[in-house]
Parts: structure tokens; sequence; C-alpha cells
């Protein structure tokens, strides 16, 4: 009989002080824990001595995707109370499926505004679904730019330096609310090297979405 697995089964403690709140400077100082197969021993390195564990030959597959100003402080019309809306993907111009803060407060037909008198997107809920997801419909999608926020993990509380420290060096394919973080330790630096290695480098585009975000 297969085994049920509740979410506390993989609980585990994480101290606060072990989160990192500011990225690496240089990005390729991080950590970087390698296990030994043979031994089974594990041995913690700087990032970039990457290469000490890569041959010629090997091959390395990076996700170009770019992540985009998703996140979006407005105000509810009817209350005038504050919400949050988080773009997640674009249905057609204007269209958006998207998570809203507070959901109870910004129902089916709620309307809503988000900037300043300088800009402005008015926006209204369209659809709400059962994964909990709204479609809102927004008045001018170019806003977005000036308006929108790069998405950050809950887990970090405040954005530090230029949105360039949430990217990964060669994001390419806008199209994601999070960056996929497994890459934002390369450099441009380390990249060089990798090739002069002549280790092989392959680069696809895969969006992600705000599983990132979702409470299991």
């Amino acid at each position: 009989m297969a085994r049920k697995f509740k979410t506390s089964d993989f609980n585990y403690e994480l101290p606060q002080s072990s989160i990192a709140q500011f990225p690496a400077e240089p990005r390729d100082h991080c950590k970087l824990m390698v296990l030994d197969k043979k031994s089974g021993n594990l041995n913690h390195v700087k990032f970039f001595e990457i290469l000490k564990f890569l041959q010629e030959g090997d091959l390395l597959v990076f996700n170009d995707t770019k992540v985009f100003p998703a996140r979006l402080y407005g105000t509810d019309k009817k209350s005038l109370k504050p919400i949050e809306i988080l773009l997640l993907s674009k249905i057609e111009d204007g269209l958006w499926t998207s998570l809203v803060k507070p959901g109870k407060r910004m129902r089916l037909g709620s309307k809503f505004v988000i900037g300043n008198q300088q800009n402005q997107i008015h926006g209204v809920v369209e659809q709400v679904n059962d994964s909990g997801s709204r479609i809102i419909r927004i008045d001018d999608d170019s806003l977005i730019y000036k308006l929108g926020e790069l998405p950050l993990p809950p887990y970090i509380k405040k954005s530090v330096g230029t949105s360039d420290n949430y990217q990964t060096v060669y994001a390419k394919h806008e199209g994601s609310v999070a960056a996929p973080t497994a890459g934002l330790h390369f450099t441009q630096s380390l990249l060089e090297q990798i090739k002069l290695k002549k280790i092989e480098t392959l680069f696809v585009t895969l969006h992600v979405g705000w599983d990132s975000f979702r409470p299991v």
C-alpha cells in the first residue's frame, strides 16, 4: 500500500539567520554545496569554484527566462483600501491572469486603480478562478513597466540594489514572475571561463510561474 504523505512530513527547522536578505557581491562568491558521490561527503566551497567539478565536454543547461515587473500596488475603488496584484500571465492585450490581495475584497466586478496622478492604470476583476487566481482587465499594459516592481520571494523582506540583482546575467526572454534562482550565481566572467574550458552550454526558456509564491 502506497504511503500517504502529509505536508508536515517535510517540515524542518530553518533559522531566520540562515536566510540571506542581501545578494552576494560578486554574485559568484556565494556558497556552493558539493556532494561526493563515492564517499558521500559534503563540501562547502565558493560558487566560482564550480569549475573544479566540471570537465571538458560536460553540458550546462541554462534557463534564459527574464522576470518582468509583475507586482503592482493599487487601491480598491469601492473601499479605497490598498490592494496588491501579481500578474501571472498575459492572455491578450489588457487581459491578465493574476493573484490579488486581499482576495475577499476583490470579487467579481471589483474595480481598482494603480499608480499616481501622472500615471494610472484602471482595471476590473472579470473572473474568479477555482484556484483563487483572478482574470483582470486593465486599460494600459505599457504602464506596467513604470508602476510595477519585480516580485521578490516572501522570505526577502526588502529590495536592495538594482533590479539586475534579481535577474540572471543571461536573462533574455521576458515572462517570469520569479527568477530561476539556481542561475543567479553565474557571472559573465564565470561563463567565459566555462566556455574556455570547453564545457558545452545550452539555453532554454521556461517561464517561472506562481508556484514560487503559492502556499502548499
